[in-house]
């Protein structure tokens, strides 16, 4: 009985092993296909209607930055400080910018969520084994097992002392860094269509060489794909360890959470409200500056 007992937990052990792994690649694949749906957002007509209507506004903003800068420099050549090439730079960057700032988001962040699904499956191994894989390798290791005395046991990351009540706190820990990164996938493809919006605005300062809005703006994006590659992937990361460490995987959680304000202190934060008021306060410039014009 005591080696049938053992045989039964040994392989056993590697079956429930091989179902963790398979949840928690699912896990993975599910915030993966998650972030597709933000990605497959900008499909749809009324999407795309409206962010046609932003890439005609940068437009116009552009023009109009390209008037007021033309006439800038005119003004600056005619007193002895003007600088043709310097402002055909200026022009050339909005007009890339202007050109680029409603498509390279999505196809950027289209990559990162690409990128955080492939590399989940690849921790997990979700997909790639059958659970009939799974009993031959079970079977392989007893094989070459050199002693009867080891012996496994579900929960290896908490001991065989660890009270029911730690183990519930650490359950409760693990669903909470969960259901954290659910809600922020969940809202990620309207975060970035909010800042293709607020892109628009910053396209009338950049052709006249005022362009630290708009290089904050390319961060807040970089910051937004940054964040939905590592927090599905930290996450992932932290559930693997916690079969086996259930303390450091449930660090590696719960540090899940903390990616967009770790982003944010070297300048790529995800957040909509910190250019806001600048782009806000861009666009009632070109507006009073088109004023200014029209009225002379």
């Amino acid at each position: 009985m005591f080696i049938w007992d053992f045989v039964a937990d040994k392989i056993l052990g590697q079956i429930v092993d091989w179902f963790y792994s398979q949840v928690v690649g699912f896990l993975g694949n599910f915030f993966s296909e998650m972030g597709s749906m933000g990605a497959e957002l900008f499909e749809m007509n009324w999407v795309q209607s409206v962010v046609l209507f932003f890439s005609y506004l940068g437009w116009a903003l552009f023009a109009t930055g390209l008037v007021v800068a033309v006439f800038e420099c005119g003004i600056e050549y005619s007193a002895g400080r003007g600088n043709v090439k310097e402002t055909a730079l200026n022009v050339l960057k909005g007009f890339l910018a202007v050109s680029l700032f409603t498509q390279v988001p999505v196809r950027l962040y289209s990559l990162a969520i690409s990128l955080q699904g492939t590399l989940t499956a690849g921790i997990t191994g979700f997909g790639s084994t059958s659970i009939g894989d799974a009993a031959k390798a079970a079977l392989a290791d007893l094989e070459n097992l050199e002693s009867l005395t080891e012996s496994t046991y579900p929960l290896r990351g908490f001991g065989r002392e660890t009270s029911g009540l730690m183990v519930l706190f650490c359950l409760i820990l693990m669903a909470y860094a969960v259901i954290k990164v659910f809600f922020s996938n969940l809202k990620r493809g309207g975060i970035l269509l909010i800042q293709i919006a607020v892109g628009s605005l910053y396209m009338f300062s950049v052709p006249r060489g005022y362009g630290d809005g708009f290089i904050q703006w390319c961060k807040q994006v970089i910051g937004l794909c940054l964040t939905a590659f590592l927090q599905a992937t930290i996450l992932v990361a932290g559930l693997m360890v916690f079969k086996d460490h259930a303390l450091l995987g449930l660090g590696l959680m719960l540090s899940a959470g903390e990616i967009p304000r770790i982003a944010g202190a070297f300048g790529l934060d995800t957040t909509t409200k910190a250019n806001l008021t600048s782009a806000v306060y861009t666009a009632q410039s070109a507006v009073n500056i088109a004023r200014t014009v029209a009225a002379k």
